[in-house]
C-alpha cells in the first residue's frame, strides 16, 4: 500500500517521517509513505495517475490509500475529488485524500490537530482570539475556534483584500469576522489567545508585543522556539508549539488511510523529534 505528501515546496515536510514512524510501530511492513513536489498545475495530473483502493483485501503494493496535501494544494483539490466531508467544504480545504473503492474522498485533519494541540497544551475555551494570518491554516483555525465554542474572532492581516475566501469560510462557520492589518495588533492583543499562521520568522517583528498575551499558539515547529513563542514564555504566558498540531493531525490521517484506530502518537512524536534534531544540527542545507 502506498502513500505520499503532495505540495510545492516539499522537501523539508516532516510527514513522512511521522507516517513511516507510525508504519514501523503498527507492523504495516508492505506500506510506503514518499513525497513529490507538485504545484497546483500539475495536480490534476499526478492525482489522475494514482491507483486507488478498491477495497482492502487485497490491494496490491502499487494501490494508493491516500495523501497528505500541503501548500498551495488544499483548496486547488477540492474540484478534483469524489466526495468531501463537511470540515473541508466548511474551511474550503483538505489537507488529506482517502482512496477507497475508486473514489477520492477529501477530507481535514488540520482542524482536529489545533483542537488536540491546544487541549494538550492545557488551554481553556477561549472567550476571545486573534488570529495572525489569512490563509488555510487560518481557515482551519477559526473551525477550531467554533467547534471550542467561539463565534467572534479578528483576523489580522497584511492586506484585507486577500483574505475574502478566509471570511467566506468564517459565513460558513457561522463566525463573526473582523478583519484587520498588521499595524492595529496592539489594539487586539488583550484577548485569551493568539494564534499565528504565519510563515516562519513572520512573528518575530511582532514577539515584543505578543509577550503581554496569556496564550501563544505559533503554527511553526522548527525552529522552535520562535521568538514569539520565547517571549511569551518569558513572560510566564502559556505557549503552544505548531508540532503539536503537525503531530496530531498527521495521527489523524494515518486513522482514516489505514483503517486503524489505535495509532502509536509517541512513536510518531519520538521520530519526527528525533529528525527535528537532526536537521537542526545538520544547518540549513539539510
Amino acid at each position: 500500500m502506498r502513500a505520499a505528501v503532495m505540495g510545492s515546496p516539499i522537501g523539508h515536510s516532516l510527514s513522512p517521517c511521522l507516517h513511516r514512524a507510525a508504519y514501523r510501530a503498527m507492523g504495516l511492513d508492505g506500506w510506503s509513505y514518499q513525497a513529490f513536489e507538485c504545484d497546483e498545475a500539475r495536480l490534476p495530473e499526478l492525482l489522475a495517475g494514482l491507483t486507488p483502493v478498491r477495497g482492502q483485501a487485497g490491494a496490491g503494493d502499487d494501490a494508493w490509500a491516500g495523501l497528505s496535501l500541503t501548500m498551495p494544494l488544499k483548496r486547488a483539490v477540492l474540484p478534483l475529488l469524489d466526495t468531501v466531508s463537511a470540515p473541508a467544504v466548511e474551511v474550503g480545504g483538505a489537507n488529506t485524500v482517502i482512496f477507497r473503492d475508486g473514489r477520492r474522498h477529501g477530507d481535514n485533519t488540520d482542524v482536529y490537530g489545533i483542537e488536540r494541540a491546544l487541549a494538550g497544551a492545557g488551554v481553556p475555551a477561549p472567550r476571545s482570539a486573534t488570529v495572525l494570518g489569512g490563509g488555510a491554516t487560518a481557515a482551519s483555525t477559526l473551525a477550531a475556534l467554533r467547534n471550542l465554542g467561539l463565534f467572534s474572532v479578528t483576523l489580522l492581516v497584511r492586506d484585507p483584500a486577500r483574505a475574502g475566501e478566509t471570511a467566506e469560510v468564517a459565513e460558513r462557520l457561522g463566525v463573526t469576522l473582523a478583519v484587520e492589518t498588521f499595524d492595529k495588533l496592539d489594539a487586539f492583543t488583550g484577548v485569551d489567545l493568539v494564534v499565528s499562521t504565519l510563515p516562519g520568522g513572520a512573528a518575530d517583528t511582532f514577539a515584543d508585543r505578543l509577550a503581554r498575551v496569556p496564550a501563544l499558539f505559533d503554527v511553526v515547529y522548527s525552529p522552535w522556539p520562535t521568538s514569539a513563542a520565547a517571549a511569551v514564555a518569558a513572560a510566564g504566558g502559556t505557549v503552544v508549539a505548531g508540532f503539536e498540531m503537525l503531530l496530531h493531525q498527521a495521527v489523524r490521517q494515518v486513522r482514516l488511510m489505514t483503517g486503524v484506530a489505535d495509532v502509536p502518537v509517541e512513536a510518531m512524536r519520538a521520530a519526527a523529534e528525533a529528525e527535528i534534531r537532526r536537521r537542526s544540527a545538520a544547518g540549513p542545507a539539510s
